[in-house]
C-alpha cells in the first residue's frame, strides 16, 4: 500500500489542478475587489475618530509657543491689558496699540535659589519642544517634572529641569556648580506653581526653595519676578517691579544678550525694558504705563 504522505502527483498530469487553481484565483479577486469597494464606500463619518497623521511613538513631542496673548481693551490708540506678576501681584498695562504686545504675547520669569545656588526660571519661547527635541528625558522627578540633556549651544549651562504647570511650561537651567541629587529633588517638591482664572502663571517656594522678589539682583541681573513680551526674533518688552529703581540697574542678560539695541526706564517702581528698532523702543519706553492693583 502506498504511504499516505507520498506526493502521488509527481511526473504526472492531474485534471483537477487546474481547476483548484483557477477556484483559488476566483477567492483572490473576490476579496480584493470587496476591499476596494469597502474603502471606497466607508463615509467620512466612519473614520471621524480614527487619528489622523503618523502615531506617536515614545518620544515627549511638546507644543507650540509658551505664550499667553490677553484679549486688549482699545479706546483710539491705546490699549489696555490686565496682567498678573509671576509672584500674584495684579496690574493694567496701557500701551499705544500699534506696539501690539497683546499680539507680542507674554510669559513670566523669576529666579530662585535653592540651598543658597541661583537659578533662573524661565519659559521657553518656543515651549516644551525647545527644550525636549521631541525626545526622552534623563529621568523623572515628579508627575509634572523632569530632567534633559544639555542644550546645544547653551554655553556654560547644564543639564535642565522642565516643569510642567498647567499649560505652562518652565525651565530651570543648571550651571556650574551643578545642583546635586538631592537638590534638585528639592526643587522638584519645593516649587509650586497655579494657574489663574485669566491662564497667567504664579510661583511660589516651599523647603529649601527661595523665590526672588521684587527688587532682588543677582551678579547685577534683576532675578526677581517679570513679565516678558515677546522673544525669539521679534522685539521684546520686559516689565520688572523694581522698588526704587531710580538708581542704576544693570539690564537682563537674557534680554542684553540679544545683540540687539536695548533700552529701559523706569516709573512708579516699575521697570520698562524695550528691544527692537529704534521706533519700537522710542514709542515703548513713551507709552507703556503700568498700574498696580
Amino acid at each position: 500500500m502506498a504511504d499516505p504522505f507520498d506526493v502521488i502527483e509527481v511526473g504526472a498530469r492531474d485534471r483537477r489542478r487546474p481547476i483548484g487553481l483557477l477556484l483559488v484565483l476566483v477567492l483572490l479577486g473576490v476579496s480584493v475587489v470587496g476591499l476596494v469597494l469597502s474603502r471606497r464606500e466607508e463615509s467620512p463619518a466612519a473614520t471621524a475618530d480614527r487619528p489622523i497623521g503618523p502615531i506617536r511613538s515614545l518620544t515627549r513631542v511638546g507644543s507650540g509657543h509658551n505664550l499667553l496673548h490677553p484679549q486688549p481693551v482699545v479706546k483710539g490708540d491705546v490699549a489696555r491689558i490686565e496682567v498678573v506678576f509671576p509672584h500674584g501681584v495684579r496690574a493694567t498695562v496701557r500701551y499705544p496699540a500699534e506696539l501690539g504686545l497683546e499680539r507680542l504675547g507674554l510669559r513670566p520669569f523669576r529666579g530662585l535659589w535653592v540651598d543658597g545656588l541661583f537659578r533662573q526660571l524661565t519659559a521657553p519661547y518656543n515651549g516644551e519642544l525647545e527644550i525636549t527635541k521631541g525626545g526622552e528625558p534623563i529621568r523623572s522627578f515628579a508627575d509634572n517634572v523632569t530632567l534633559w540633556p544639555r542644550q546645544a549651544g547653551s554655553g556654560s549651562y547644564g543639564q535642565v529641569l522642565l516643569f510642567a504647570f498647567g499649560p505652562w511650561r518652565m525651565a530651570l537651567y543648571d550651571r556650574p556648580p551643578g545642583l546635586d541629587f538631592a537638590q534638585r529633588v528639592a526643587v522638584a517638591d519645593g516649587l509650586r506653581g497655579q494657574v489663574t482664572d485669566d491662564g497667567h502663571l504664579v510661583l511660589s517656594g516651599a523647603g529649601r526653595v527661595r523665590l526672588a522678589e521684587p527688587g532682588d539682583v543677582e551678579e547685577g541681573d534683576p532675578v526677581g519676578p517679570q513679565l516678558w513680551f515677546g522673544g525669539g526674533s521679534t522685539d521684546m518688552v520686559a516689565l520688572i517691579p523694581s522698588p526704587g529703581c531710580e538708581k542704576p540697574r544693570g539690564l537682563p542678560r537674557a534680554i542684553r544678550g540679544r545683540g540687539r539695541p536695548v533700552q529701559d526706564v523706569c516709573r512708579d517702581g516699575m521697570r520698562v525694558v524695550a528691544m527692537g528698532d529704534e521706533a519700537f523702543i522710542g514709542k515703548a519706553l513713551d507709552g507703556i504705563r503700568i498700574s498696580v492693583k
